[in-house]
């Protein structure tokens, strides 16, 4: 009985032992892979990359190096490299049906990189969210919003749905439209829109400026302003032309009206 019961104390201890240096090898291995990450980046190879391909890349690296260092570790305590790689085949094929979405997703990160409708920095609108593009990973794009919100969306979703790319071109246009009361005399209009636009200095005069009247609204004239600009002063122009344009409506005594509605009652 006490043999038993030493060897059962030995065996005790020397799994014990085998737990413990399992843990310490995943410790120093995961901290090795973040050296080992933080050396990639500060490379000057790596660094001529696109972003894009160096967040993806980060991200695979890291998974995979881990992974490696989670093998090793169980290798260490027993477990025979040949039931390894049965059980991970195995669990990969289980994995893989149960987490289908996963695997679309790494394949939609590919076709990102490969045929780049995006890259890090632009600004893009898909599934109604609109946002800067920070990261690329595996599995995800990262997206930041105008509010600051970070907006994590599936690459295969992304892949396989419309996406708008505002950064794609150095130039945009912007489409703007004003409304005046009828009574409003339309040469006039149009003569200050075109004096606030041209004061306007990002505004890229080269190029062609519509300042048109486009529609007869149930209450109003409708003019269409379409200007260019840099892609970086989209927004300062759109801004400045709104509050601009309003202004000198109220001093040249233009009305913008309000929706209206008569009413006729019959006795």
């Amino acid at each position: 009985m006490e043999k038993i019961i030493d060897k059962l104390l030995d065996g005790g201890v020397d799994f014990g032992l085998k737990l413990i240096v399992f843990a310490l090898i995943l410790l120093i291995g995961f901290k090795i892979v973040k050296v080992i990450i933080k050396l990639l980046k500060k490379g000057k190879g790596f660094n001529k990359l696109e972003k894009s391909v160096q967040t993806f890349l980060i991200s695979f690296l890291s998974v995979s190096l881990k992974c490696i260092v989670f093998v090793t570790a169980l290798g260490y305590i027993g477990i025979p490299m040949t039931s390894l790689i049965t059980l991970f085949g195995t669990a990969s094929l289980a994995v893989g049906l149960a987490m289908q979405g996963g695997l679309t997703n790494m394949v939609g990160g590919l076709m990102i990189l490969i045929f780049k409708p995006f890259k890090v920095g632009d600004w893009i609108e898909s599934n109604g969210i609109s946002g800067s593009v920070e990261e690329i990973t595996i599995f995800y794009t990262i997206l930041k919003t105008l509010d600051c919100t970070r907006v994590v969306m599936p690459n295969g979703e992304l892949a396989n749905t419309n996406i708008k790319n505002f950064s794609s071109n150095s130039k945009r246009k912007l489409c703007l439209d004003f409304s005046v009361s009828y009574n409003s005399d339309i040469d006039k209009v149009k003569k200050v829109i075109n004096d606030v636009i041209d004061k306007e200095e990002l505004i890229l005069h080269d190029e062609e400026i519509f300042v048109r009247l486009t529609e007869h609204s149930d209450s109003s004239l409708k003019f269409t302003v379409r200007v260019w600009t840099l892609n970086k002063d989209f927004w300062p122009v759109k801004f400045n032309l709104l509050e601009n344009v309003k202004k000198a409506f109220d001093k040249n005594k233009i009305e913008i009206p309000y929706p209206q509605l008569d009413v006729h009652l019959d006795k």
